[in-house]
């Protein structure tokens, strides 16, 4: 194997660092994030300084997708290696794809990897092997005997993903319990379920709940302040959906409106639907957003993340007509998928689409522009997709996310900048989110045939009509813009919002383009509003719990006229569905509770 570093005393003390002793290119990584060519990111040195000082066995850090952790992990490897505190490498990473970003980031140092190792010696010329968490899960007693037999740093990227079943987890133990060093890494330190992430240390809170301990952690809000990533506008679209459920009855709803969850599912996947206005409207607003975006980014990208295969090749068809530009189509994590991808990265085309895989980990730093046009609903996925478009070049790059009004999805959005652990012995409640369960992430990315979303006979359904409407922009926690129609002039004030701006500068923009806003609508005939006539921050979505109180309210009045009448509850619920219109209580919108509720208190009266 050739030498890593010149000679040196391997006991001196040493303090890494990106460039120099090591062998770092000032270049390291490819195409660095404003202000870090040559030199460490300060939170990537700082972790560097605690791990030498405590030289723990095992270092968790936490830092926000597109803060670093691949060029720390490399640089702390070098370190390790450097002192013959280590005498190999294993990274264990969540996706095949991922095996390849890795091995390739080492080489750029002089660390070679080999993303295909399968079984056997491994060949002199590589210092380490790059797996997955289902490698490890299928012979984890290969890996157990590669670590006993040399002193082994093993680097778990994206450690949560080793609770995802119990028998990786269990696998990760067994192969990786003897390692000389173990250090995991995370850009999302929580879950959805309660299932214990391996070699990560849980302390016990005043509440008796055990909650995960970082060792370092570099939260959004700091990497934003640092300007190490960009921030992030998020544009939400609402609109009339209409559909047809298994039974055959006709429903439709306006997405936004507080619904029962079976309502809310059906109403964003009816949005999502490629036969319907709604996802052509928003993807035609998104490439308008790219185009501006590309006037100070020439090479800026967009990304469509989809649900299934169809869908995703319906999407990309509707974008090869309104871009008039070929489409990159990612359909599953094969080794032709993950050329697509680095093709892609390296090259200045518009659009990509793509199904679940490129929401984690996979670095395309000139992706600027989002989709969300996936049902999947857990923080943890989202917080993986938003941090596709956040990794900053230069200063003043802003990214872009087009959301459906689901109030999950704004209510993860505007939580971006919040610190999460992972909790342990967590009583599980509903609502904790939109089914109440952790999506098998991983497994759906693995996936060959990206087939869509479970749901089985719950959700059968036929999609009959959607049309979109924008809604609102959230940023920094606020919210921004009265509704407007697809195409208007007040749409295009916030798309045409510049690509390149300081965070402030962006807040001040859109409080002027809304304030603009509401001098047009004042100045237009009564009968020309009909769209709410509100700023978002006066019209917030309605929670679950409150459309509860609504069902509540409307029962109990319900109960109040049947003593007064004698008349069944049932009559009286027919009768106010036959004046006021829409389906039963437990499916009813809130403004069609609230329309029953006048109702029978003007026959009160």
């Amino acid at each position: 194997m050739a030498p890593l570093f010149s000679d040196a005393d391997p006991h001196a003390p040493v303090r890494p660092v990106a460039a120099g002793s090591h062998h770092l290119s000032p270049a390291f990584p490819s195409r660095a994030a404003y202000g870090t060519a040559g030199k460490l990111r300060a939170w990537q040195q700082g972790a560097l300084d605690k791990y030498v000082e405590k030289q723990p066995r095992d270092f968790l850090a936490v830092a926000t997708p597109g803060a670093g952790k691949t060029t720390f992990a490399l640089t702390l490897a070098s370190y390790l290696l450097h002192n013959h505190l280590v005498q190999q490498i294993t990274v264990v990473a969540p996706t095949e794809h991922l095996k390849k970003q890795w091995a390739e980031a080492a080489a750029r140092i002089g660390i070679k990897l080999d993303p295909a190792y399968s079984s056997g010696p491994l060949s002199k010329e590589y210092h380490g092997i790059v797996v997955t968490y289902a490698g490890v899960g299928v012979n984890p007693m290969l890996h157990r005997n590669r670590t006993e037999a040399r002193k082994t740093l093993v680097v778990m990227d994206e450690i949560h993903h080793a609770g995802d079943s119990k028998s990786w987890g269990e696998a990760c133990f067994e192969a990786f319990e003897p390692a000389a060093r173990r250090l995991a890494l995370t850009g999302t330190p929580f879950r959805s379920d309660t299932n214990p992430i391996p070699f990560v240390q849980y302390e016990q809170d005043t509440d008796g709940l055990r909650k995960s301990v970082a060792d370092y952690t570099y939260g959004y809000g700091h990497a934003l302040a640092d300007h190490v990533v960009r921030p992030v506008i998020f544009l939400s679209y609402s609109g009339n959906m209409r559909w047809r459920t298994k039974s055959g009855d006709e429903l439709e709803a306006r997405l936004g409106e507080p619904m029962t969850k079976d309502l809310i599912a059906q109403a964003w996947r009816t949005a999502l639907a490629p036969q319907g206005e709604w996802i052509p409207s928003v993807l035609q607003a998104a490439d308008r957003r790219l185009t501006e975006v590309r006037k100070a980014i020439p090479d800026a990208g967009g990304l469509v993340i989809a649900t299934d295969q169809n869908v995703a090749r319906a999407y990309a068809k509707i974008l090869r007509e309104i871009s008039g530009e070929k489409v990159t189509l990612v359909l599953s994590d094969e080794t032709e998928a993950s050329q697509r991808i680095s093709d892609y990265a390296a090259g200045t085309s518009r659009w990509m689409v793509a199904v679940r895989m490129v929401s984690e980990g996979v670095d395309v730093p000139r992706l600027c522009v989002g989709v969300y046009a996936t049902s999947i609903s857990t923080p943890l996925f989202f917080a993986q997709a938003v941090g596709r478009f956040v990794r900053a070049r230069k200063r003043g790059e802003t990214a872009s996310v087009f959301l459906p009004t689901v109030p999950t999805l704004l209510g993860f959005a505007n939580e971006m900048e919040l610190q999460r652990d992972h909790v342990l012995d967590r009583p599980k409640k509903e609502g904790d989110g939109l089914f109440d369960e952790e999506d098998r992430l991983l497994a759906e990315a693995e996936r060959a045939n990206d087939g869509p979303d479970g749901g089985g006979d719950e959700f059968s359904y036929e999609a009959i009509g959607s049309d979109a409407v924008f809604d609102r922009v959230l940023y920094n926690s606020m919210e921004f813009g009265m509704q407007a129609h697809p195409g208007s002039e007040e749409e295009e004030d916030y798309l045409g919002i510049p690509g390149l701006l300081e965070p402030d500068q962006v807040q001040m923009l859109l409080q002027k383009r809304q304030t603009r806003q509401i001098q047009r609508s004042k100045g237009k005939p009564a009968e020309e509003a009909d769209l709410l006539e509100l700023p978002a921050e006066q019209r917030p979505v309605v929670t679950h719990q409150e459309l509860r109180d609504l069902r509540k309210e409307l029962n109990g009045l319900v109960a109040a006229w049947h003593h007064r009448t004698n008349q069944p509850h049932g009559t009286i619920h027919n009768e106010l569905r036959r004046q006021c219109g829409g389906p039963l209580t437990a499916q009813a919108t809130a403004n069609q509770l609230k329309a029953r509720i006048s109702k029978i208190r003007e026959w009160a009266n």
